[in-house]
């Protein structure tokens, strides 16, 4: 072996195929999507998903790096931030609303 060569190779972690079919079918069924990545922690990672046509869906990974891969391989551009744009194209259903306001309220 060469002095200074180096043996390590970096391997792209596994994608779990049913994660980017999640995401394929979610775009699909709402004529294109768009995905924010959230770090969650020791959970990994959360894709919050935004569809065209105003509806919304969230995966779990379990990295920032493999739902980002998920994102490439199922088509689906990631935002590197929330924009008013894409927060304004969100149309939250009655059930998320209520849901959200019982989480704020038991604060």
């Amino acid at each position: 072996m060469a002095e200074g060569s180096d043996t390590t190779m970096t391997l792209d972690p596994p994608v779990p195929g049913n994660l980017v079919d999640g995401i394929r079918s979610f775009a699909g069924d709402h004529g294109g999507a768009k995905a924010v990545v959230e770090y969650v922690g020791r959970r990994g990672a959360r894709i919050v998903l935004v569809g065209e046509d105003g509806a919304w869906a969230d995966q779990f990974a379990p990295s920032t790096d493999i739902a980002r891969q998920a994102c490439t391989r199922a088509g689906v551009a990631v935002e590197n931030q929330w924009e008013r744009e894409l927060i304004e194209q969100m149309r939250p259903d009655h059930d998320t609303w209520r849901a959200m306001g019982r989480r704020a309220l038991a604060r």
